[in-house]
């Protein structure tokens, strides 16, 4: 004698695994940086090898997805006291999140970079909490608004 399964249990069971997928990828989301390209630049990728220039405004993500400055930005526009780029070589001295972020760009791209606070300082506030300056409290997820200028002295890292 054959045993069926009947066609509303298949499709609850197909559901179900289809649900536990979608969940699992929605809350990697949450835990991934998110590099979104507000203008897109025409240079080579990004690599570790490299120390670029960069003009750079920090901000707090909020959780309904509105930003709140930090108090630290290379742009005049942002509140710095005159444009002044911020140079970086990814992989070196830098939190997690910004290294992910910059190696998915291209010298002359602007982005918004979403960095999770896992992925940016945890739970250490960084900065001066009501003195001058910046200040990010522990736990915050990050939005740099960045742009990769070029490499530093127009040529690798080990040239410079």
């Amino acid at each position: 004698m054959k045993k069926t399964c009947n066609s509303s249990f298949l499709s609850f069971i197909t559901f179900a695994i289809a649900f536990c997928f979608a969940f699992a990828v929605v809350a990697a989301d949450g835990d991934a940086v998110v590099v979104k390209i507000t203008s897109a630049g025409t240079g080579p990728p990004v690599t570790k090898d490299t120390k670029y220039k960069s003009m750079v405004t920090l901000y707090i993500e909020n959780d309904d997805g509105t930003k709140t400055p930090a108090g630290w930005s290379t742009r005049k526009e942002d509140g710095a006291p005159v444009d002044q780029p911020f140079e970086f070589q990814p992989g070196v001295g830098l939190i997690q999140g910004w290294t992910e972020g910059v190696l998915q760009m291209k010298e002359g791209d602007r982005a918004d970079l979403h960095v999770p606070s896992h992925k940016g300082y945890g739970t250490r506030p960084m900065g001066s909490q009501g003195g001058g300056g910046f200040y990010i409290p522990g736990n915050s997820n990050l939005w740099f608004d960045i742009e990769i200028l070029g490499p530093v002295g127009g040529g690798r890292s080990q040239d410079l």
